[in-house]
């Protein structure tokens, strides 16, 4: 009887063995959203910017003030300038002083022209660099662990260009050896969307908006948000980090 169960388990390690690669095997393409996914930032956006202003000599303002002035003016600014004002040729830079100087007005506070040069000089220069953000722990293995797989992935953002030419070498996350190819206004190739996955954290941006294409679609709710609730009454596939959606891609 001993014997049976033995065979009885190696049989089954056989079928196991066989299928635990058929979602993988069935994606050709996996792309990733970035801020949210792989990388964080380090506290609240609102520290950056009221350092910057200490390091410029004024009063700081109220932290969370600055934090919800910004998340207003970007919505303001994103919806009337688009994609970093890229369809109406304002350059990047101008695009993000109209939006720093009307996060800290919503916030209560203005400057004179050469301070808030001073103040928004220092923003800007600190994220183009690496320096506000923290890569999760699972990224990075991640993304060598898809590299080793026969799946062309890539990195699907509306982030700006300083993303993919700054911000992203500068984490160590860098095409060719963590990624294959960088979208930042649309999906690249020519993969058939039922073949393609994407992976985010925004049921709009990463999930609805996906599907909508007839791509594949699943979500990481790294916060333990309330909102995941409802991402998976909308059917969404939703999963706790990078770890768990290696274990996912390798199930049947």
């Amino acid at each position: 009887m001993q014997d049976c169960e033995i065979v009885t388990h190696r049989v089954e390690f056989s079928v196991q063995s066989l299928t635990m690669l058929s979602i993988l095997k069935r994606l050709r393409c996996i792309t990733l959203d970035i801020t949210g996914t792989l990388i964080a930032y380090k506290g609240d956006l609102g520290d950056s910017y009221c350092l910057s202003v200490k390091l410029a000599g004024k009063l700081c303002p109220s932290y969370k003030r600055v934090d919800e002035g910004f998340k207003v003016a970007y919505a303001e600014l994103a919806k009337k300038h688009p994609c970093f004002g890229f369809a109406h040729k304002i350059p990047n830079y101008v695009w993000w002083k109209i939006c720093v100087r009307d996060s800290f007005v919503k916030a209560g506070y203005e400057y004179d022209d050469e301070t808030f040069e001073n103040i928004f000089s220092r923003i800007y220069a600190t994220f183009g660099s690496g320096a506000p953000y923290r890569i999760f722990p699972d990224a990075i293995p991640f993304l060598r662990w898809l590299h080793q797989r026969d799946v062309t992935f890539g990195l699907v953002s509306n982030a700006e260009y300083r993303y993919r030419d700054m911000i992203l070498p500068a984490l160590s996350l860098n095409q060719g050896s963590e990624w294959d190819f960088g979208v930042f206004s649309g999906l690249e190739g020519n993969v058939a969307p039922e073949a393609a996955l994407h992976i985010g954290d925004s049921l709009k941006n990463d999930y609805l908006a996906v599907r909508g294409v007839g791509m594949q679609a699943l979500l990481l709710d790294r916060f333990k948000t309330a909102d995941a609730v409802d991402w998976r009454k909308s059917g969404a596939i939703v999963l706790p980090d990078l770890i768990a959606t290696k274990e996912w891609l390798t199930s049947e």
